[in-house]
């Protein structure tokens, strides 16, 4: 049977098993907003603008596994769509993202609203497609779904003519997708498997270092399961948060610039290094030169391109973290153990111990002013660590990331690769749109929450519940920081002073605002806000000196940690032996 291409695309949707589509119409995707309108068995979520409805494909698709799909016309709403996309592709979230495009014959003639599409998202995808002939609808449609969600996973955008969508055609649906080019490597090498079981047997300082690709492979078992079977320690990127319990007796946390001082000093001294599902990104490795200098390299992954990209391993396993974990798992229980690696792990372990009582994290508290690591203490506390947890990007993020203790995965979503402030209010929408009966918190920052504000509007009349926390430090919290330390307190475009007033905007966007401004306020008004079941903005005004520690300075090895800000003086008599004066 014949039917109008739009009706096609909906068709294909309700087969890959979409529910929720992130949108916002415009003249060259009408015609699928007009099949909408009595098709039954698919919700649309409108949001105020365009970037916001990848973010919050985004957030769904990390809370529950499946491909999260945006809709957005042509021109502009694409443009203004990429930096979701770029997002995406830099984190691995499986997103599909349609755009309208003018109608074929005017493609290339600077029609109203034309841009070229698959030009600008080429290098922000991992593939994409300009639909040009109706027939193949449902093959491209089908490919793009199978390409997201496959391999490293990552978004995929759908370019679709406005002809395209009104002309009337065959729904051609194959049942398989064979794409001689593209077929991902999930078992690892059973030799390169069995070399990493004698090394991990042998290692007498080894550390497990774990990314988002174990969450992303449901890998968070296998994981826990090797850990205790080989009591190694498990230090997490800000991505794979959640992989791993915080409070295992096992547990670093997390490594790199604003990581730990005992992740980065375990890592440090290593001998061997498991890295799993991780990158090995320069927030993560600093210096490369100095990074695990002594360490034996072991490396899983399921992108080929990101082993020895940065850092040269001793053995790639190319594969899906949860299968390559099983069968390490597996070979680690043949391999023959002679107790001296168990001896010395326990030194080991007594090692990192003392770096973990010489140098937990902490701050100083004040009884006259807000600190923000007390705020995600207590917000931690409160919601006993199973809140869905969203960030914006900035102190606030990595305050986040050290002072929340996480149970589960999928439970933590943060921009990561590209660092995308306003990341925060949209992505925590579609983790609530998966998830109506959960609860969702963003913490997010002044200027991070002021880019994508608008978006209350969406939680107040989709009904999304979304508590949003506002670590309000009146400026560009984590710039300060650098302009203070790294800069010689030359504080220039930074500050953000108290506008706009966000108990207000809460309200006129029909939420509820709540504010407070001293240390007796916050436990309040946090359980205020985790008991209303609307969606809450609370301003919650801190200490604007307030630093985020450990850090590493650009450039520095992770062994040369800035645990507290440096004085003045210190600085003085750092720039006197510098200069000789």
């Amino acid at each position: 049977m014949k039917q109008a291409g739009a009706r096609i695309v909906l068709e294909c949707l309700k087969r890959e098993g979409v529910d929720l589509i992130f949108g916002l119409p415009g003249g060259a995707v009408l015609p699928i907003y007009d099949a909408l309108y009595d098709f039954e068995g698919l919700r649309h979520v409108l949001v105020r603008q365009e970037a916001a409805a990848g973010h919050a494909a985004e957030g769904y698709a990390r809370a529950t596994g499946k491909v999260g799909v945006c809709l957005v016309t042509s021109g502009p709403a694409c443009t203004n769509l990429v930096t979701a996309l770029q997002d995406a592709m830099m984190d691995s979230i499986p997103i599909v993202a349609f755009t309208g495009q003018v109608p074929t014959h005017l493609i290339g003639n600077d029609a109203f609203q034309e841009a070229d599409n698959v030009g600008i998202t080429r290098s922000a995808t991992k593939h994409n497609f300009l639909v040009k002939d109706g027939k193949d609808l449902g093959p491209i449609i089908r490919e793009a779904f199978h390409i997201a969600l496959t391999g490293r996973p990552g978004p995929v955008h759908v370019d679709l003519p406005k002809d395209i969508l009104v002309k009337e055609t065959e729904l051609i649906w194959p049942e398989k997708v064979v794409m001689r080019s593209y077929n991902p490597n999930y078992d690892g090498h059973p030799g390169q498997i069995k070399r990493a079981a004698r090394a991990l047997v042998r290692a007498r300082k080894p550390v497990l270092y774990v990314g988002g690709g174990v969450i992303s492979a449901d890998a968070d078992a296998e994981l826990r399961e090797l850990a205790e079977l080989t009591q190694i320690p498990v230090t997490t990127t800000l991505m794979g948060l959640g992989a791993f319990p915080s409070e295992h007796p096992l547990s670093l946390e997390m490594l790199g610039m604003h990581g730990t001082y005992y992740a980065n000093m375990a890592v440090h001294h290593s001998d061997v290094l498991v890295s799993v599902g991780a990158r090995f990104d320069d927030r993560v490795t600093g210096r490369v030169d100095a990074f695990a200098p002594h360490a034996e390299i072991i490396h899983i992954d399921i992108d080929p391109s990101s082993i020895s990209k940065n850092i040269k391993v001793d053995v790639p396993i190319v594969g899906d973290c949860r299968r390559v974990l099983r069968s390490l798992i597996d070979a680690i229980k043949q391999e023959k153990d002679d107790g001296g690696g168990r001896e010395a792990r326990k030194a080991w372990h007594g090692q990192i111990a003392e770096w973990k009582a010489a140098q937990p994290l902490r701050y100083e508290w004040s009884d006259d002013v807000i600190k923000p690591q007390y705020v995600i203490q207590e917000l931690s506390n409160l919601t006993r660590g199973e809140a869905l947890v969203v960030t914006g990007v900035g102190q606030h993020q990595m305050w986040a990331a050290q002072y929340y203790k996480f149970k589960h995965p999928r439970a933590w979503f943060t921009s990561g690769g590209l660092g995308t402030m306003g990341y925060g209010l949209p992505t925590a929408m579609g983790v609530q749109a998966a998830h109506p009966g959960r609860l969702v918190v963003n913490v997010d920052g002044d200027g991070s929450f002021a880019m994508n504000s608008q978006e209350l509007a969406t939680c107040f009349t989709e009904h999304l519940p979304v508590k949003t926390v506002i670590i309000n430090n009146s400026g560009h919290g984590m710039v300060r920081q650098w302009q203070r330390i790294i800069y010689k307190e030359r504080y220039c475009a930074i500050d953000l002073p108290g506008i706009p007033d966000w108990v207000k905007l809460a309200e006129a966007y029909g939420c509820v605002g709540l504010r407070v401004t001293k240390p007796s306020e916050v436990v309040p008004a946090l359980e205020k806000m985790l008991s209303t079941p609307a969606p809450v903005v609370l301003d919650v005004v801190v200490d604007k000196d307030e630093c985020v520690f450990p850090m590493v300075p650009a450039g520095g090895a992770n062994t040369d940690m800035i645990l507290a800000p440096p004085s003045r003086e210190t600085r003085e008599r750092a720039e006197k032996s510098q200069t000789g004066f």
